[in-house]
C-alpha cells in the first residue's frame, strides 16, 4: 500500500483543478459574506446561496479595476479560476473581475453614457469651474434624513461657520430621485445666492446610486452656472455626475472640506501675517526715524540762517564772476566786431570813389580798359555822390609796362 502525505495529495488535487479547462474559466454567482480587505490590498470573501459557500480571493492587482467596493450581502457575478490553496487543502476561485448580480445592463448603460459624454467634451478639465476659496453660502443637496447630510453639516460649521448653509432635501435614490435632485440644481442655481453647491449622498450599490447616473441630472450639473462639487457613496463609487461635476469628491464629508477653507487655519496664517506685518512697519518706522535724526543733524537744520547766510554770499560771488566774465566776453566780441568791420571798410569800393576815384559802366558792366569803348559810346560814371551818364568822344590809347 503506498501512503502519500498531505502536501501529496493537496498538490494533486491542485493540478486536477487547475488542467480542467471548466475550472479555469468560470462564472460564479451568489452573495458576498466575510468580505475582508487585507493590508496588502487583497480581497478576500465567500460567495454563498441558500445551501452553500465558496472561498474567493481577489489580488490586489485584479481588484484595482473594480470602480465599486464589495459588501457583505451584496449579490454578484464573479469570474475566474477555481484552484486549490495548498497550505490548507482549501479549493477557492481566485477572481479576475467582480460586478454586481442583475446591473450587467445597467454597466453597459453607464459606460455608453460616459463614452457620449467624453465625445461631447463634457469631461474635459478645462471646462470645469474653479471652486471659491473663501464662499459665502453653500447648497446642499441630498437626502434630509440620511448620514451624508448629518457629516456635511458637521464638517461645514466646524471648518468655516462664517458661511451659512442652505439645504435642498431631495430622494437619492428610487424612480423619483433623478427629477428631484435636478430640480434642486436648477433652484439653487435660479436662486443664485450661493458660491458653490455639493450634491451627493452615502454609499450602496450601483443600484442605490443609480440616479445620479441619469441623463436628468448629468444635464442639471453641466448647466449649473455655479461650481458643482458631486460627493457620490464611497471613495471606489464612482458616478458620471462625478465626471461631469467641477471637481468630484471622494465621500460626502471629503466635500465638505474641499467646499471650505479651515478658519483655525486662515485665522493662524492671519495671525502670522499681522504679526509679519506689525514687525515689517516696525523695521520702516525704525529706519525713517534714523533718516530723519540724521537730516535733522546736517547743519542747515541746526541753524538755517546761517546756511542761507551762507548760501546767499555764495550766490554774490557767482552773480559777480558771471558778469565779469560777461564783459570780458563782449569786449572781446566788440574788439572782434571792430576789426571786421574795419576790414569790410577798407575792401568797400564806395571808400575807393570817396578818395577820388570814379568807376565808368557801359551796359551796366563795369569797364576796366579803353579796349571795351568805341567812339560815340554812351556810358555811365559812377562816383562816390551819384553818377553821371557820358558820351565818349575820343578814345587815347596808352601802353602799360
Amino acid at each position: 500500500m503506498e501512503v502519500y502525505s498531505v502536501s501529496q495529495i493537496n498538490r494533486y488535487i491542485k493540478g486536477l483543478m487547475d488542467g480542467d479547462g471548466l475550472l479555469r474559466d468560470v462564472t460564479v454567482s451568489g452573495e458576498i459574506s466575510n468580505f475582508k480587505r487585507h493590508s496588502s490590498g487583497h480581497y478576500y470573501f465567500s460567495i454563498k446561496d441558500q445551501g452553500s459557500a465558496l472561498s474567493a480571493a481577489m489580488f490586489k492587482w485584479a481588484n484595482r479595476s473594480l470602480n465599486f467596493l464589495p459588501e457583505n450581502g451584496m449579490r454578484v457575478l464573479v469570474h475566474g479560476r477555481i484552484s486549490v490553496y495548498e497550505p490548507s487543502g482549501q479549493y477557492q476561485i481566485i477572481a479576475d473581475s467582480v460586478q454586481p448580480d442583475g446591473v450587467g445592463a445597467l454597466y453597459e448603460q453607464y459606460e455608453r453614457l460616459k463614452r457620449a459624454l467624453e465625445r461631447k467634451g463634457y469631461l474635459d478639465p478645462s471646462r470645469k469651474k474653479p471652486i471659491p476659496q473663501f464662499p459665502r453660502k453653500i447648497a446642499v443637496i441630498t437626502s434630509p434624513t440620511g448620514a451624508a447630510i448629518r457629516d456635511i453639516l458637521n464638517i461645514l460649521g466646524r471648518r468655516f461657520p462664517l458661511a451659512p448653509v442652505d439645504v435642498y432635501p431631495s430622494e437619492v435614490q428610487g424612480e423619483n430621485a433623478p427629477a428631484m435632485l435636478a430640480s434642486a440644481l436648477y433652484a439653487a442655481n435660479r436662486n443664485a445666492d450661493c458660491d458653490v453647491i455639493i450634491i451627493g449622498r452615502g454609499g450602496g450599490s450601483m443600484e442605490d446610486l443609480w440616479a445620479f447616473n441619469s441623463v436628468d441630472v448629468i444635464k442639471a450639473v453641466i448647466d449649473s452656472e455655479i461650481p458643482v462639487i458631486s460627493a457620490v457613496g464611497h471613495e471606489t463609487d464612482f458616478t458620471l455626475s462625478d465626471f461631469v461635476a467641477d471637481l468630484r469628491a471622494p465621500t460626502p464629508s471629503a466635500a465638505a472640506e474641499l467646499a471650505v477653507p479651515d478658519s483655525a487655519g486662515v485665522l493662524n496664517y492671519l495671525s502670522h501675517f499681522r504679526a509679519g506685518t506689525a514687525a515689517a512697519l516696525d523695521r520702516r518706522l525704525s529706519s525713517g526715524e534714523t533718516r530723519l535724526a540724521s537730516v535733522m543733524n546736517m547743519p542747515c537744520m541746526r541753524n538755517p540762517l546761517t546756511f542761507t547766510e551762507n548760501k546767499s554770499r555764495q550766490l554774490d560771488e557767482l552773480t559777480a564772476r558771471m558778469e565779469n566774465a560777461i564783459g570780458d566776453r563782449l569786449n572781446a566780441r566788440e574788439s572782434d566786431l571792430r576789426e571786421i568791420a574795419s576790414r569790410l571798410t577798407a575792401l568797400n569800393p564806395l571808400a575807393v570813389l570817396a578818395r577820388g576815384y570814379s568807376v565808368p559802366y557801359k551796359d551796366g558792366a563795369p569797364l576796366g580798359s579803353v579796349r571795351g569803348l568805341c567812339e560815340g559810346d554812351s556810358i555811365t560814371v559812377q562816383f562816390a555822390d551819384g553818377s553821371a551818364d557820358c558820351r565818349v568822344e575820343k578814345i587815347t590809347w596808352e601802353e602799360i609796362r
